[in-house]
């Protein structure tokens, strides 16, 4: 089956520049309030190791992933301290209808162990909460970069929308996830910059599956459009920043037994003496690219996580 087959696209989204005439999803300074609220209840959860707080300010795919980031902190009783946000920036787009969404721009940590955020917060329908879908952590300052009105509101753009770009937002899983599985060569992998998150990490996962043959481990791996909706904002320049999800499917087989172990980013997903000779994994990949008006598309942030684990 086409891995462009099945692409989605952000609700309400009929134009090129979805809901640009429309309201804003709410008021600046509410959604200050909405990030602050955030960051005090997801700070209980990780000092509590409380997954359970997560559903009152989380949806999918950041609950499904920070829920399995807290199973692995309760195996090794590491608790991560309340989270303080600074540099908050919000940016609110005008949308038409539900769902709703605005991201923000912030910083945690400090000094070398600091860590920039860039925060996806939705509201499904009137009078819902308003919930974090993701989080991917970017390298540069892409957010900075969203063109505002003269009301200081952002433009959402439809992700199925490629005008003005150089591909359309909603088109970025599919080609991602062919480069990841088939390299540079892929139908739609010349469309993305190459670099870490993509060429590099496609030649990164080559060399780790050679290095586990050689111990005597076979790993196949496959990766596909998740099931998110794109979101994209329209850039001063022209283009737009996007959010995105990729799934990753994992088999890890080995003939003698012992050679697999749960280790790392799986701890807490599956048992130990479950995993015998083989264990599936699924893992989830937040992105946030940056799609030019002309040119490849630049991949700027990332969030991965193993998400479920089973063995036999």
């Amino acid at each position: 089956m086409s891995l462009l087959a099945g692409i989605p696209l952000a609700a309400g989204c009929g134009g090129s520049d979805a809901g640009a005439s429309g309201s804003p999803a709410l008021t600046p300074g509410r959604a200050r309030q909405v990030v602050a609220e955030y960051a005090a209840t997801v700070g209980q959860a990780g000092d509590r190791l409380d997954a359970s707080l997560l559903p009152k300010v989380e949806t999918d795919p950041q609950r499904t992933m920070d829920t399995a980031a807290v199973r692995l902190r309760q195996v090794s009783g590491a608790r991560t301290g309340l989270l303080k946000f600074s540099q908050v920036s919000v940016i609110v787009p005008r949308l038409s209808g539900y769902p709703r969404w605005f991201a923000a721009s912030a910083v945690s940590g400090s000094g070398k162990g600091a860590l920039r955020h860039a925060l996806l917060f939705t509201q499904e329908k009137a009078d819902a909460p308003w919930l974090l879908a993701a989080d991917p952590f970017p390298t540069g300052s892409s957010l900075d970069h969203v063109a505002l009105d003269r009301d200081g509101y952002a433009t959402a753009v439809a992700a199925s929308s490629g005008k003005g770009l150089a591909m359309s937002p909603g088109a970025l899983p599919a080609a991602h996830a062919a480069l990841l599985n088939e390299g540079p060569r892929a139908a739609g992998a010349d469309r993305l910059a190459p670099g870490p998150r993509t060429t590099e990490a496609f030649a990164a996962l080559r060399r780790v599956e050679a290095g586990l043959r050689k111990s005597g481990v076979t790993l196949s791996s496959r990766f596909e459009p998740g099931s998110a909706q794109v979101r994209a904002l329209r850039t001063r320049d022209g283009g737009a920043v996007v959010w995105y999800v990729l799934k990753q499917r994992e088999a890890y087989s080995a003939a003698k037994k012992g050679k697999l172990t749960v280790t790392g980013d799986l701890v807490g997903l599956a048992p130990p003496s479950s995993v015998s000779t083989r264990m599936d994994t699924t893992v989830l990949i937040q992105y946030l690219a940056t799609v030019p008006a002309h040119g490849r598309a630049g991949v700027s942030g990332m969030y991965r996580k193993a998400v479920a684990a089973s063995g036999r």
